[in-house]
């Protein structure tokens, strides 16, 4: 389905349209960085037992699954996208002020639900006008988003070198700050007018039934999703654990940045290396490797392997998280029609969403009851990639079964 001619003004692109996105995204990327490895710290030291921390951090995941879609479409209708990013970029940043408060879980809860309905559609948004600048004009979209990933990586070490002079008690000067820099950068995004067409939410489209009754996408979608959703508990635990081998904190955040630079290299090489493998082989790599890495997580420091055994670990989360995303895109791109994507594209981030939201919500009682030993049912989660990798491959389309 052709999209409707651009306009004369939509056809004039925006002064320095590619830096402001670029700075867009670093922004946005900046308390997201502090966010994933740090949260979870200041909440241990606020005195939050682990049941509470899971809690905690799965609650705005089920939020997210219904808030980013409604969101994303209704500023879709909006005058211009950019005007609901500031504005959702600003209630962030007051919404974030609540942890600053003396307060118990339940307060510390509700800021972490108001904030996954205004915080949680930036990078949507962003991308959003970011692949229009690439229909309008031309633009790369990768070159444009690296600068993201660039400050996620900066906001690790940073972050990680701010913790270890002061302490956890820093995490919310550190958070509302990145929060404040993406008001900043929203002031300065590109002004692009509504897109050609707004878009649906994934469960109005009559395609997600027709998606839905595809066994072979529904294969690789929850192999995927399992594969993702293993990572739940590291997320919620992985630098708690860290912290109680006696790691400083600068060194957590050198282990999660890491593990991020292990996905960009393979970003980079994963046309070369595998662009002959059929999706169910990529899948069964993806499975194999998250087996590898929750199995060895809690082996690494009682056999005396140190913090090079825990790089080893962290370099396979280039193959558990970064190859399963690229492995899921590509079944689309090669299965899925044009028209379909949409529901597609939202089929697909309910599983990954909805199984990392559970998973994170057992972590707590997990944690707390078995210690890093719970890695040990996070490679259990990812085996059953495998052996929907293995169902995936008989239900593969003639041609697309590659190596």
């Amino acid at each position: 389905m052709s999209l409707p001619p651009l306009t004369p003004e939509q056809s004039v692109k925006p002064p320095h349209f590619e830096a402001r996105m670029s700075l867009l995204f670093a922004a946005i990327f900046v308390p997201m960085g502090f966010h994933l490895p740090y949260f979870p710290l200041w909440l241990e030291e606020r005195g939050f037992d682990a049941a509470q921390v899971g809690l905690i951090l799965s609650a705005p995941i089920f939020v997210r699954l219904m808030a980013v879609p409604a969101i994303t479409a209704f500023a879709d209708r909006a005058p211009d996208r950019a005007y609901v990013l500031i504005a959702l970029a600003a209630a962030a940043l007051v919404a974030s002020l609540g942890y600053f408060l003396p307060v118990g879980p339940v307060f510390v809860l509700s800021i972490s639900l108001i904030l996954s309905v205004v915080w949680s559609p930036h990078s949507p948004l962003a991308d959003s006008l970011a692949l229009s600048g690439v229909r309008r004009y031309g633009s790369d979209y990768s070159r444009l988003r690296i600068w993201g990933t660039a400050s996620f990586l900066a906001a690790n070490l940073a972050g990680g070198a701010v913790l270890a002079r002061f302490d956890a008690g820093v995490f919310p000067w550190l958070f509302s700050g990145g929060l404040a820099g993406i008001v900043v950068a929203a002031l300065f995004a590109p002004r692009l007018g509504r897109p050609r067409r707004p878009s649906q939410l994934p469960t109005d489209l009559p395609d997600a039934r027709r998606v839905l009754s595809d066994p072979y996408f529904l294969t690789i979608a929850f192999g995927c999703g399992s594969v993702i959703a293993s990572h739940g508990f590291f997320y919620a635990f992985g630098s708690i654990y860290w912290k109680s081998l006696g790691i400083a904190s600068d060194t957590v955040g050198f282990l999660w940045a890491l593990m991020v630079l292990a996905e960009m290299f393979l970003f980079f090489v994963f046309r070369r290396l595998f662009s002959g493998f059929g999706v169910p082989a990529i899948l069964a790599v993806c499975a194999g490797a998250a087996v590898v890495r929750w199995v060895a997580m809690p082996l690494v420091w009682p056999l005396g392997l140190g913090l090079a055994g825990f790089g080893v670990v962290q370099a396979l989360h280039a193959f558990s998280t970064g190859l399963t995303m690229l492995g899921l895109q590509k079944m689309i791109a090669e299965t899925i029609p044009e028209e379909r994507t949409g529901a597609a594209q939202g089929i697909a981030f309910a599983a990954n969403s909805g199984g990392m939201a559970v998973v994170t919500l057992a972590s707590g009682p997990l944690y707390a009851y078995a210690g890093a030993v719970g890695f040990l049912a996070m490679a259990a989660l990812s085996s059953v990639g495998l052996v929907l990798a293995l169902a995936a491959y008989r239900l593969t389309p003639e041609g697309g079964r590659g190596r």
